[in-house]
């Protein structure tokens, strides 16, 4: 039986933990996988290189909606140059519809700030347990900054809920690693 993403606790020594004050929305999901060697980036480029279309297809969706209101077309979950090694990415660059805040071998910080919200994403590489077992965790922090945030994050949060341990997934079902 394969590994899957569940709902989890934010683990406690990832960076991200600094952002959980305030936050309006978090929520954080772990999965196993059994090599040890990829960086965090890599997991999650992975994850994002093989993103479910029907993600895809709300992101599409969401873009249209969004315009209306002043936020920005984000494009696709996994609008990534594939080529692009994970080791060249700096903080910075774009790493799908997110902007690389930092990154180590064991956790890459991501973001996406607009006049309505903020979110930053930890994509964290757990230390093994004691099986030899390594987790990866995904953990997702939002803050709102006016009523057309919390209107956003209406449907928003309970798509995420299906949303992020879908691709978190994809890193045990992906076919193309990155």
């Amino acid at each position: 039986m394969k590994p899957r993403a569940i709902l989890s606790d934010v683990p406690p020594e990832s960076a991200i933990n600094a952002r959980l004050s305030g936050a309006y929305f978090h929520d954080s999901y772990v999965i196993s996988v059994h090599d040890t060697t990829p960086t965090a980036l890599n997991y999650f480029l992975t994850a994002l290189a093989n993103t479910p279309s029907w993600v895809n297809l709300l992101m599409t969706l969401r873009n249209k909606i969004v315009r209306f209101f002043g936020l920005k077309d984000l494009g696709d979950l996994g609008n990534l140059n594939l080529s692009k090694p994970a080791s060249t990415y700096t903080s910075g660059d774009r790493v799908g519809i997110f902007t690389l805040i930092s990154n180590s071998p064991n956790e890459a910080l991501l973001g996406d700030r607009d006049k309505h919200l903020d979110v930053v994403l930890s994509v964290y590489k757990n230390p093994l347990d004691r099986s030899g077992i390594q987790s990866i965790s995904v953990t997702t922090v939002v803050h709102i900054h006016n009523l057309w945030g919390r209107i956003y994050m209406f449907p928003v949060t309970p798509l995420h809920r299906l949303i992020a341990p879908a691709v978190l997934n994809r890193i045990i079902d992906g076919k193309n690693s990155v």
